[in-house]
């Protein structure tokens, strides 16, 4: 009798909007779990938000909202992005529930009544601004080993030396920038060592019989082999799993301890006979997908826990454990926002199956791979396009316009038959031991045989030479493309769909491969795939280069334009007349001409930097929409623009922006846009500075486009990168 398959993804953490890197895992468990349930297997997937900790409680301070606040949102964006890219849960919970408070508690506490925790008080840094005791990765400061200033207190990213907050020169704390403290504070610690001859003997069996990758077999034999050292896990923080231990109730316990567990708790929300599925080891296998950071966490801390607290668990039997997916040359870094994310997929247009498609195809197993968007183009123009969606259209075109939509009747090619047959089991040997890029890339080679037998056959002409040799041959591709439907489900769920659709079938399941009968005609079969275009990819890769900030930042910037359109109205006018101001000795009082007849008069504050003389008679840029406002007692029906740049005093350079060249009344537009047709209305000086214009290269600029007076750009001659105002 198959065993049952209980199924998990590392827990994503909530704090951040997971990247494609991040997805892979929860990707590749989708796939594993969907190819058990078509093939008959009881299967069971769970994943969630990994939600207490440091990290959320520091965002959610910088973000000035509660850590439960912060996870509510951010739950809710996991849920939409994995629900866009069809990930198959059982369940997608999260780890602060009341369920995974009680189940962690319970396992600390038969954990600590067989002897496994230890208490022991050590040093820690503690922010006397913030009142709270730093984390190891929210301590800032100079690395001592390479200078590179902005290292974190577990890890320098420059040069990859793991540290002690302590090691850092002037450390910092992350959340204020303040200096900490050292402090004494107790903690508790599970006793790695103590465990180890009962980790060693379930190690050398489960890695075995559960075929775990190298990579995961390598890094917990490491960790061994170096000497486990007794691993704290608890915190001093708020947002957490309360220690149920005399003395510790201030406490909660550290994210690495409780998260694996959150597993089981998830299971646990999912159904009432959760201990079905985590209690029954001889009936159920354990597959876990994450990635090779996170090996030793399931490998050694998480089994360390359930062996230390004496029950019966379901333990790891397959361990998936990637290798990494950078990004055009760079990593991936969701805290620094580098990459493509979950929520910018769904804005490229580019449907999920065909990210599915690419990121199984350049999954990576057994080492690090590159997304590149060029070689996006080609694999799914090539491969996804040029093999697949080929074989599919070459053939069932062919059968709607020469047969009626008809499957013709015919007989087998054994030779045929017998390659396709071994080549699906390679496939389902592949996916058997969670070998999902080859399982995918061996569908590939399926479909290639499917379209070299397509071109030998050469129906066009045998049939009118040979109809009952185009009629088997078309048959037996009918069937391959129905064994290419159900194969491709795990991986591209919507294409599979569509595909079982054109040929008339509700769903198909991996009993169903090599058989026939069940398909009679054709339904609408139509183009699976539309190709990338040269111009389409290119226009992707500059949209999503840079961080995620800077991407917001050009956003913005973009808006900003339209908003500078829409409420900012610049206008020529001359100046006619000037006088010094009677009560501020920095002031003038201008007289201007608007055109058709128009006058005014403003107050600028220019006697610094200009004489009456280089004034009288310029043709300058006014705020003509700006509210009147008294200054010093003189009535200002408007604002003169000036670009300056340095500090206020002896470096700084003030410029006034002249367009002498265009007549009173022109209006200043925005370079590309057409000006907005609805008179303005009436603003405020701070609603003016709220659409921030600069001099970048000398060009006067709203975000990302120039300013244009009478078709000429409008710039400076002597502020080269500055604020206009």
């Amino acid at each position: 009798m198959k065993k049952r398959r209980l199924i998990t993804s590392a827990l994503p953490y909530v704090n951040n909007i997971p990247h494609l890197g991040n997805l892979i895992q929860v990707l590749s468990a989708d796939v594993f779990a969907r190819f058990c349930r078509s093939n008959d297997y009881e299967t069971l997937y769970v994943c969630g938000t990994d939600e207490y900790g440091t990290a959320t409680e520091t965002r959610a301070l910088q973000e000035g909202v509660s850590p439960r606040e912060l996870c509510d949102r951010y739950h809710v964006i996991h849920d939409e992005i994995y629900t866009w890219f069809e990930i198959s849960f059982d369940e997608f919970g999260r780890t602060s529930t009341e369920k995974q408070t009680q189940i962690v508690q319970d396992l600390f506490r038969k954990v600590d009544a067989a002897g496994y925790i230890r208490e022991a008080e050590i040093e820690q840094l503690y922010c006397d601004h913030c009142q709270r005791f730093l984390a190891d990765r929210y301590v800032h400061g100079t690395c001592p080993h390479c200078g590179y200033e902005d290292a974190r207190g577990d890890q320098c990213e420059n040069c990859g030396k793991l540290l002690d907050p302590t090691d850092l020169i002037t450390p910092a704390c992350g959340v204020c920038g303040n200096t900490p403290v050292v402090r004494k504070t107790r903690h508790l610690y599970l006793n790695l060592p103590a465990i180890l001859p009962k980790l060693e003997a379930w190690m050398d069996t489960a890695s075995v019989q559960g075929f775990w990758a190298r990579n995961a077999i390598q890094m917990t034999r490491s960790w061994m082999r170096d000497g486990l050292k007794e691993r704290c896990i608890t915190r001093d923080l708020k947002w957490g799993i309360p220690v149920p231990k005399e003395g510790f109730e201030d406490k909660v316990f550290y994210v690495w301890f409780d998260a694996p567990i959150g597993y089981i708790s998830i299971t646990a929300n999912h159904t009432d006979d959760w201990e079905y599925w985590w209690k029954q080891p001889d009936e159920v296998e354990l597959f876990q997908f994450i990635g090779k950071d996170n090996i030793p966490f399931h490998t050694v801390i998480f089994p360390s826990t359930q062996l230390a607290s004496g029950d019966r668990w379901t333990m790891l039997h397959h361990m998936s454990s990637s290798e990494y997916l950078n990004y055009e040359g760079g990593k991936f870094s969701k805290s620094k926002g580098l990459g493509i994310f979950g929520n910018d997929v769904q804005d490229t247009g580019i449907p999920a199956d065909v990210w599915r498609f690419y990121i199984f195809y350049n999954r990576p197993e057994k080492s690090d791979t590159m997304f590149v968007w060029k070689d996006f183009q080609e694999k799914v123009n090539g491969e996804l396009i040029g093999n697949l969606a080929n074989l599919i259209n070459r053939t069932l075109s062919f059968i709607s316009r020469f047969y009626e939509g008809k499957i013709p009747e015919g007989t087998i090619d054994p030779v045929l038959e017998a390659e396709i047959v071994a080549r699906e089991k390679r496939i389902t040997d592949h996916l058997e031991r969670a070998e999902l890029r080859d399982g995918l890339r061996e569908i590939f080679m399926l479909s290639s045989i499917g379209n070299k037998a397509f071109q030998d056959g050469a129906p066009w002409a045998s049939r009118k030479s040979d109809p009952q040799a185009a009629a088997d041959l078309l048959m037996q591709l009918s069937y391959l493309i129905r064994d290419l439907a159900i194969l491709t489900e795990p991986y591209m769920p919507a294409t599979s769909r569509r595909i079982l659709a054109f040929l008339g079938l509700a769903d198909a399941s991996w009993s169903d491969l090599h058989t026939y009968g069940n398909i009679s005609e054709l339904h609408d079969p139509e183009i699976l795939f539309e190709k990338l275009e040269d111009d389409r990819i290119e226009e992707l890769r500059t949209r999503y280069s840079g961080t995620q900030k800077q991407r917001q930042q050009k956003e913005e910037e973009g808006q900003m334009e339209q908003r500078f359109n829409q409420s900012v109205d610049l206008r020529v006018a001359r100046i006619t007349a000037i006088e010094r101001h009677p009560e501020a000795d920095k002031l003038y009082i201008e007289q201007l001409d608007l055109g058709n007849g128009e006058q005014r008069q403003i107050v600028s504050g220019l006697v610094p930097y200009y004489t009456e003389e280089q004034l009288l008679g310029k043709h300058i840029i006014v705020v003509y929409n700006l509210k009147p406002a008294k200054l010093r007692g003189v009535k200002s029906q408007g604002m003169l623009l000036a670009a300056s740049s340095g500090d206020e005093g002896a470096d700084e350079q003030v410029e006034v922006l002249f367009a002498d060249w265009a007549e009173p009344g022109t209006p200043v537009t925005v370079s590309g846009l057409a000006p907005a047709e609805e008179e303005k209305k009436r603003i405020k000086v701070d609603a003016f500075f709220e659409v921030p214009i600069v001099t970048a290269g000398y060009a006067v600029r709203v975000g990302n486009s120039g300013l244009e007076v009478a078709g000429r750009p409008l710039m400076s001659t002597l502020v080269a990168d500055g604020e206009v105002g």
